[in-house]
């Protein structure tokens, strides 16, 4: 379980009563046809609470893109149990922004509400809504190729969002971009996800951005994939990427990191 943190934090409260928002459960993942090939994922035993913020850190090729699309149910576990208890499908938002170059930002975050079965008179209130919520308000009629890197981004989180899901899994969604973008985003993302009360699982392999953003760090292993060790943060929000304690608490997890990218090289 996760003990609350010292100091008063921007956000819903820890996890750990209640029912959780995701539970893996003896979760192991291998592909081919035989059951021959070496596992990606193997024994992963986790529980994610409603409204909390877990980043997944690990080395690339450790599984955690693997394991995000387990939870999306974009692909299944070859053993094992995911349980989704609130019920309502995850939502998934991708490194790349994956918005229709046809369509305006607000249309592209209609159709996710026509699809999710919101009346037609309703989408436009909706999707004006979602854009303010990640400050573009007025880009509803902007294209995508009017936007910039980072406002497609916020396109991107704003669709997300208009799918109504109690989780929200996120792959390296900010990896593309500059470095000033991204800490813009990270502190947009940190707010969004205050006044939503959702659940994020955010993929990283950036040990600051973990600590930057997450309540709960938990580091992968190399393949295959295990829960090597986590890290519940207790730094109060908000925080900065070059706040002493984050950059403190880095060097202790990527040392961490480090010492599981040793221990792969090694077989």
């Amino acid at each position: 379980m996760i003990p609350a943190p010292t100091a008063e934090r921007l956000g819903p409260p820890p996890a750990g009563s209640g029912t959780p928002a995701v539970r893996l459960s003896g979760v192991h993942k291998s592909f081919g046809t035989d059951g021959s090939a070496a596992p990606v994922l193997q024994d992963i035993n986790l529980d994610v609470g409603a409204g909390e913020f877990l980043c997944l850190l690990g080395a690339s090729g450790c599984g955690k893109s693997t394991l995000l699309n387990l939870i999306a149910g974009l692909d299944l576990p070859t053993a094992g149990r995911i349980d989704l208890p609130l019920r309502r499908r995850p939502s998934l938002m991708f490194q790349e922004h994956a918005l229709f170059p046809w369509l305006t930002a607000g249309k592209n975050i209609e159709l996710t509400l026509r699809l999710r079965g919101v009346k037609r008179a309703e989408r436009r209130a909706e999707a004006e809504r979602l854009l303010e919520l990640v400050r573009l308000g007025g880009a509803h009629r902007k294209r995508v190729h009017e936007l910039s890197g980072g406002m497609r981004q916020r396109v991107a989180l704003a669709r997300a969002l208009a799918q109504d899901s109690d989780v929200l899994l996120m792959d390296e969604p900010f990896a593309a971009l500059d470095a000033i973008t991204r800490d813009v985003l990270h502190d947009e993302l940190t707010r969004v996800w205050s006044e939503t009360g959702v659940c994020v699982l955010f993929v990283t392999h950036n040990v600051r951005e973990a600590v930057r953003l997450a309540q709960r760090v938990v580091l992968l292993s190399s393949r295959p994939g295990r829960i090597a060790r986590e890290w519940t943060i207790g730094i109060p929000q908000p925080r900065r990427i070059e706040d002493k304690d984050v950059a403190e608490l880095s060097v202790e997890i990527t040392e961490s990191l480090r010492g599981e990218i040793r221990r792969h090289a090694r077989r």
